[in-house]
């Protein structure tokens, strides 16, 4: 039995590329949630006037990781301080946001957050959104597995590459070994 969670914090193959190397993760689609139109596509998105985030929705094993397991990943990739951005991407298409599934995962985000916060470790207030998944829309299929796919691509290279490396670093013990 699998269970989702669905994470935005920046552009999607950024965050989509780091949760694909844990074990107990089946899939990790991008795509868009938290937004007022149905259906949007990513110019759409890009333009900034439909709502959403930039988001990816992880299928896991929670017998394999726990939803708190992948939170503490979430935080680790990208920066919850950051106001409507992640490095060069703006806009609030690119925010910190958990979208909750159930009122368990509500709590285990809320009190992660909390946790985060009197631990003292970031200079800047966290700034992530916490709301319930009201809509997930898939991105389209190019944007699927982007950074497999593009390992050489610049972009991924600045900025999802350390991602990964990141998580096969300070997660090792949670790292598929397959990859």
């Amino acid at each position: 039995m699998t269970e989702i969670a669905t994470f935005g914090g920046g552009c999607f193959w950024c965050i989509e590329a780091p949760f694909t190397e844990l074990d107990g993760v089946e899939s990790v689609t991008s795509g868009y949630a938290g937004g007022h139109v149905d259906d949007p596509t990513y110019r759409e998105v890009c333009s900034g006037t439909t709502g959403h985030a930039e988001v990816v929705q992880v299928e896991y094993a929670p017998a394999e990781i726990g939803y708190d397991e992948l939170l503490e990943v979430f935080f680790a990739v990208h920066d919850p301080t950051q106001l409507n951005r992640q490095g060069p991407d703006v806009g609030t298409q690119y925010r910190s946001i958990v979208l909750y599934h159930d009122d368990e995962q509500r709590e285990l985000a809320q009190a992660y957050i909390e946790a985060l916060e009197e631990d003292g470790g970031y200079d800047d207030e966290i700034v992530t959104e916490l709301q319930p998944l009201e809509e997930f829309w898939r991105a389209e299929e190019y944007h699927q597995n982007y950074f497999e796919k593009n390992p050489r691509d610049a972009y991924c290279r600045m900025h999802a590459q350390p991602k990964v490396e990141k998580v096969r670093e300070s997660f090792a013990e949670k790292v598929t070994t397959s990859t």
